[in-house]
């Protein structure tokens, strides 16, 4: 019994049968299988080698044999649903179509609202920060309404030296604290009145002002910030010239002359 030198080969013979070369990515002809069978020599099959693919239900021979399939269509290999298999290429999206130009309105849209918003909180926290102050400089003058009548009493101690010893210690931490709080007093005497400043409780007339003046200070005013929480309380003196103006009288006026006629006719009858 002979043997081929393929059978006495002490390696393993391998020999590529794929249709596909993994190396181009091209399908190999029938022609290149034969050519390789007649370089193996007449009356020789090709035969597989140990590590070769062989199809179900054939020989390597036949698949040699067989035709090579014609490579699909890019859009059958790509996706597996062509327009032969009953499936519609997709549509490119143009530049500048509905869905961008949707896309671009409802940004501009929610841009918007958010803009809204934001102008409306930022309003609603001025409002809100402008009200609580309102509150503050309410409450705050409330309260230093109340304590008044304790600076006007300590005023009065004051003037007659009655403020001494610890009496003066309280009233001097009094009036700090109450300043503190943004208590002002206002009324000096001399300076021009004001109505909406200063109450007018007596009023006279002297040569020495040349304008209606505040000559004594009765009850000194106080404000808190721009806020008159009391006038002063003052008397006022105006110019003198004023009322010897308006007390003279008129010496060319008629009825001054028809006086003196009646006068003298009054003398001649008496007499």
């Amino acid at each position: 019994m002979s043997s081929s030198p393929e059978e006495t080969n002490a390696g393993p013979v391998i020999r590529d049968l794929r249709r596909i070369d993994p190396r181009t990515g091209q399908v190999r002809t029938p022609g290149a299988d034969a050519q390789g069978t007649a370089a193996r020599g007449p009356g020789k099959p090709a035969r597989p080698g140990r590590h070769s693919a062989a199809k179900p239900g054939g020989t390597p021979a036949a698949e040699a044999a067989a035709p090579a399939a014609p490579p699909a269509p890019p859009e059958a290999a790509g996706t597996g649903a062509g327009p032969a298999a009953g499936g519609a290429p997709p549509a490119a999206a143009e530049p500048g179509g509905a869905p961008e130009s949707g896309a671009a309105a409802q940004l501009a849209e929610r841009t918007a609202d958010l803009q809204r918003v934001s102008a409306e909180y930022a309003n609603y926290r001025k409002r809100v920060d402008r009200d609580r102050l309102v509150v503050r400089e309410q409450a705050l003058a409330n309260v230093l309404v109340a304590l008044l009548p304790v600076l006007d009493d300590i005023g009065r101690a004051r003037e007659h030296g009655e403020l001494s010893g610890g009496f003066k210690s309280v009233a001097d931490s009094l009036e700090a604290t109450v300043t503190k709080l943004g208590l002002v007093s206002f009324g000096t005497e001399g300076e021009p009145f004001d109505p909406n400043v200063h109450e007018a409780l007596t009023h006279s007339y002297s040569a020495a002002v040349t304008e209606p003046t505040c000559v004594q200070i009765l009850q000194p005013g106080y404000k808190v910030g721009e806020r008159i929480v009391r006038p002063a309380r003052v008397a006022v003196a105006e110019p003198a010239d004023e009322v010897a103006t308006a007390g003279e009288p008129d010496e060319a006026s008629p009825s001054g002359g028809q006086d003196e006629a009646g006068s003298q006719e009054s003398r001649e009858d008496e007499d």
